[in-house]
């Protein structure tokens, strides 16, 4: 199967996606071009998953247009899943098996010989540095070796096209940094990767362009300097004496800056952006004539979490009652 290379590698438009009364996905519109990372944040319940198995042709839409490299979701299944790799948040593996054994049944599945497929198994082993576990049985992997393996198995027919659901949740440091190498290598060698996180950290390294999901909807689209542009140039970060008076700080400050300002999970510390940091004195002149003490106050360059937490009104990691579906 090969790919056309004016089509974008994912194009989506309006996607919907209803479990009983609840939209898990609300109108999901997104255009990925071939050879990059574009990455989906959002909590978890967000719809991230969802829209990613849609996608992927694990499950129908139910409104909207999805197309693969011009390929439709519904209408061309098949031809979709031969230029698709998924690596979901729950390894695809059989815990009885031992690694090796693992990606050799699902390269002869491919196609390989048995020969190709050994030689390509002990290759992706490897390169994700699980060359020693090779001969143990799935069921005494940790976490995080059981995430790159499954990562390897996606590999295995090298799709131009990867989904990668989540791929470092629950994984240490060191080799989360490790798969972001492997998605960078992934792109440099041609693969459009489409990454879902929570992080925002990851997505700030890897995604070449950010769509913000948020209760099924995307709720802002761009590159990271653009989406932190969009919250000001720089940001208020302020902790009260008394944190009791952070709600009449927060009406303060906005009738002050005449802005939006939130307030992280801690309910501690107020966030708000400013296009004109030499307005703090002001500010504070502003919060000492109310008797409200400041305990600490920053002003700095916006991140990904700030641009999250202004956009949505909560942190990327924070659930809600709503939360039940991915």
């Amino acid at each position: 199967m090969t790919t056309s290379h004016s089509a974008p590698a994912i194009e989506a438009e309006g996607l919907v996606k209803l479990f009983g009364n609840q939209r898990a996905v609300d109108g999901v519109s997104l255009t990925v071009p071939t050879g990059t990372v574009y990455g989906v944040l959002g909590p978890n319940g967000a719809g991230k998953t969802t829209t990613v198995r849609m996608l992927a042709t694990l499950l129908r839409p139910d409104g909207g247009h999805g197309r693969i490299f011009g390929h439709d979701v519904v209408e061309e299944p098949t031809a979709v899943r031969s230029l698709v790799g998924v690596t979901g948040q729950y390894a695809s593996v059989d815990e009885d098996l031992t690694a090796t054994e693992n990606l050799v049944i699902f390269s002869r599945l491919l196609g390989l010989s048995r020969t190709a497929a050994r030689r390509k198994s002990s290759e992706l082993l490897e390169e994700f540095g699980l060359t020693e576990a090779a001969s143990k049985p799935l069921k005494n992997f940790s976490g995080g070796m059981r995430r790159r393996l499954d990562l390897a198995a996606s590999l295995l027919s090298h799709p131009p096209l990867l989904f990668l659901d989540e791929p470092t949740t629950g994984l240490d440091p060191r080799t989360r940094a490790q798969m972001w190498d492997t998605i960078r290598r992934l792109v440099a060698e041609g693969s459009t990767v489409l990454l879902t996180t929570q992080y925002l950290e990851e997505a700030d390294q890897l995604a070449d362009r950010i769509a913000v999901i948020d209760r099924g909807k995307v709720i802002a689209d761009g590159t990271a300097d653009e989406l932190k542009a969009s919250v000001g140039v720089s940001s208020l970060h302020l902790a009260l004496v008394d944190k009791g008076r952070i709600d009449e700080a927060r009406v303060l400050i906005a009738q002050a800056l005449g802005i939006e300002v939130s307030v992280t999970p801690e309910a501690a510390r107020l966030t708000a952006p400013m296009t004109d940091p030499a307005l703090t004195v002001e500010l504070l002149t502003h919060l000492r004539d109310h008797s409200i003490a400041v305990d600490e106050i920053t002003v700095s360059k916006p991140s990904l979490d700030e641009v999250f937490l202004t956009i949505t009104g909560h942190g990327a990691e924070d659930d809600d009652s709503e939360r039940s579906i991915a």
